[in-house]
């Protein structure tokens, strides 16, 4: 039996199938039929009712036409089920299709073997023909009728084969490119970029509707708004600051990382001027525009350097904060990832303001995401709300870490690809990590798309990066030709369509829960983790694990 394309093909008329069956049995394995071929040139829409490629002979279009068909030496005509007749022409049917048929084979760059041996016939399966018909543009050989239906397959093999051109015959190798020209080419295959974009455009809408909260609270000058990852704390946060600013208020927008300072001041530096918040960054970018010293660099892991940060700087920046002139001072400081700060730094946020007892606070927090040892909170009282809606991950992320979030969470964002684990140990994490990357670019996610993360130590690549400073480190984070390498303590706040996440800690410590949770949560589309499940089990619990198909 021949090759079908399609493998079940649906026919117009009885007299199509019949013709279809009758190929079925005569033609044999290497041969293929394709049915029913649609083909569009500049001049018109063809289809083709069966399209033959016989191997060692050629390729013929053919056109099947049923019920009583006759020439009344002007035109053809066709009666069919007691119907007026009506003219048709099938020789020019068949022809013209195979000619624009061939011309859109012979375009792809895939088609190496030539011009073959094409041809067309007509076949007549209801009407006898004489043995003496001929028109100038179809000779009595171009036509099968209903006596010669048991020679279909020799019948229609002759007519390529006594082509008097030198087009060689078709092959094997002929067959197997017509059907690969015939499948198309530079077809856009499904766009994984596209199905995140959507889910963005349904995620801005979400969140533009959990705007309702910030109307909620337009008479409330000190509020802390909890809220699980991908509950939309950082727009909230943002237009919450965007909005004072526009009604005149002098903001501080505050966070804790270089990283999420760097996305926010990115984000408000496209703002009008009057909606800017007139200071945009770290907490202590904040103390070093009042005059504070910069201080060790925060890479450095020491305890004296712990002490300068947490306790030291803030000391000093109290100090300097009580001497702010009146035009220095905020009406309202935003603070976002709150959970971040120690106890201390709150003292010059609350004494920066112009009015410390009923200045604006505003505080976005996460506890769940509290991955230092610092258990720091505003000392003043705050109205709390929570955000119980996830609208930024996908179900299929948020669901593998629902159970980290440590509060009822509803799942609103789109549907994605399944979180991938690759098991393997922490030494191998990176390296194991480092190979996901290729496949999801062959996927089709952009260098720009892609994040790597680690839990336990840096990559090499953050490393080098880094070593250029922390303001070209993470202007890589915008770099459109670049996937970019972080850790996740460094990445809270932020988020990327696509991280993998490298367990590459060699042993659960303290505030692991805590990074896993941040880890698993950073991806708005796709992820990917490689580790060792066990190290999943003791620090994620075993409710996590098996989400995650562990």
């Amino acid at each position: 039996m021949p090759q079908f394309h399609p493998d079940a093909p649906r026919f117009a008329t009885t007299s199509e199938e019949l013709i279809w069956t009758l190929l079925r049995d005569q033609l044999f394995d290497e041969d293929l039929v394709v049915c029913g071929q649609r083909v569009t040139n500049h001049d018109k829409d063809f289809e083709i009712d069966f399209l033959v490629a016989i191997e060692g002979a050629g390729i013929v279009s053919i056109e099947v036409k049923g019920g009583e068909v006759w020439h009344d030496g002007t035109t053809w005509l066709q009666a069919v089920h007691g119907r007026p007749p009506k003219q048709i022409d099938p020789v020019a049917q068949a022809r013209d299709a195979c000619y624009a048929l061939r011309e859109f084979v012979e375009a792809d760059p895939r088609w190496t073997v030539g011009r073959l041996r094409w041809d067309h016939l007509v076949v007549l399966p209801h009407t006898e023909i004489p043995s003496d018909f001929a028109l100038p543009d179809c000779p009595r050989w171009k036509i099968i009728d209903r006596t010669q239906l048991d020679q279909l397959l020799p019948l229609i093999r002759r007519v390529p084969l006594e082509r008097t051109g030198d087009e060689p015959r078709l092959t094997a190798k002929g067959i197997d490119q017509l059907r690969t020209a015939l499948s198309g080419r530079g077809l856009p295959q499904r766009d994984v970029v596209a199905r995140a974009l959507e889910n963005d455009s349904v995620a801005d809408t979400l969140t533009d509707d959990q705007a309702i909260i910030l109307r909620a609270i337009t008479l409330l000058n000190r509020v802390e708004i909890r809220g699980g990852a991908g509950s939309g704390k950082t727009y909230l946060a943002t237009e919450q600051a965007r909005r004072l600013a526009h009604a005149g208020r002098r903001v501080a927008l505050v966070c804790y990382s270089h990283g999420l300072a760097s996305y926010l001041k990115r984000l408000t530096a496209a703002w009008n001027r009057r909606d800017c918040p007139a200071y945009v960054g770290e907490f202590h970018a904040l103390g070093i525009e009042w005059g504070a010293p910069a201080g060790p660099s925060e890479l450095e892991r020491s305890k004296e350097t712990a002490q300068f940060w947490e306790h030291d700087l803030p000391r000093q920046m109290l100090d300097l904060a009580e001497r702010l002139p009146l035009g220095k001072r905020f009406d309202a400081i935003v603070v976002d990832e709150a959970q971040d700060f120690a106890d201390e730094w709150w003292r010059p946020m609350l004494a920066c303001l112009r009015d410390p007892d009923e200045g604006g606070i505003y505080v976005f927090s996460d506890e769940a995401q509290r991955v230092f040892d610092r258990q720091g909170s505003p000392p003043v009282p705050l109205v709390p709300l929570v955000l119980d809606h996830n609208l930024r991950n996908t179900r299929q992320i948020a669901t593998a870490f629902k159970p980290l979030v440590g509060q009822r969470m509803e799942l609103r964002g789109g549907d994605g690809p399944a979180v991938r684990f690759v098991a393997c140990s922490p030494e191998d994490a990176l390296d194991v990590a480092d190979d996901q990357i290729d496949p999801l670019l062959e996927e089709g996610w952009r260098p720009e798309d892609i994040a790597l993360l680690t839990t336990g130590s840096r990559h090499p690549e953050q490393i080098e990066r880094q070593d250029d400073g922390n303001e070209a480190y993470w202007a890589t984070f915008w770099d459109k030709e670049q996937v970019f390498y972080g850790h996740v303590l460094g990445f809270k706040g932020l988020e990327r369509r696509v991280v993998v996440l490298a367990l590459n800690e060699s042993k659960p410590r303290d505030r692991s829960t805590e990074r896993l949770y941040v880890g698993l949560s950073r991806a708005r589309d796709q992820l990917v983790i490689c580790g060792d499940p066990e190290f999943v089990r003791e620090v994620g619990g075993q409710d996590v694990a098996r989400r995650l198909g562990l």
